[in-house]
């Protein structure tokens, strides 16, 4: 339980640190103004509306985009409920990943579609621009690969041990 509330106080400062970054560089940056630089040759500042998804793919597709993030969050959600306890790392893979739904979420339904984005990561030229909320996911995402990864690696050692054993046994 102690984890369950835990993981909605982070998800809630995730969220609130996304909102509040966005809320300032949209009522202090102008649209597509250049660059800020925040930490040279890595990041950048730069104020964009993102009417589609990562990239900006499915752009203007804003009911289709919150469809897809309902039905990924429920599927988190289950999973969370299901296995998460069972993992810390899932859990908390999951965990951001929810909070960062949520965030992009609210600006799509308060923001008329689109999202705020203003993190320029420069050492890529073609990356997109991101907000707290897409580094939440994206984080999240890589920690849940992660963790799949490691467990298929695992569960084929086990499986190899097994084999092994069996051989052994055939052998006796």
């Amino acid at each position: 339980m102690i984890s369950y509330i835990l993981a909605a106080v982070v998800g809630i400062i995730v969220i609130a640190v996304d909102q509040y970054t966005k809320y300032f560089v949209a009522n202090n940056f102008t649209l597509g103004e250049g660059s800020k630089v925040l930490i040279p040759k890595i990041i950048d500042l730069i104020y964009v509306k993102n009417d589609g998804g990562a990239w900006g793919m499915l752009g203007g597709s804003t009911w289709l985009l919150l469809s897809l993030t309902v039905i990924i969050m429920l599927i988190c959600i289950t999973l969370l409920l299901k296995y998460g306890t069972k993992n810390k790392f899932m859990f908390w893979a999951i965990s951001l990943i929810i909070a960062g739904g949520l965030g992009n979420m609210i600006d799509r339904i308060f923001r008329g579609g689109y999202v705020v984005d203003f993190l320029h990561f420069t050492f890529f030229d073609s990356f997109p621009v991101f907000n707290i909320a897409d580094c939440s996911i994206v984080i999240g995402g890589g920690m849940l690969l992660l963790y799949l990864v490691l467990g298929i690696v695992k569960e084929s050692k086990k499986n190899r041990a097994q084999k092994a054993q069996n051989s052994k046994n055939e052998e006796i």
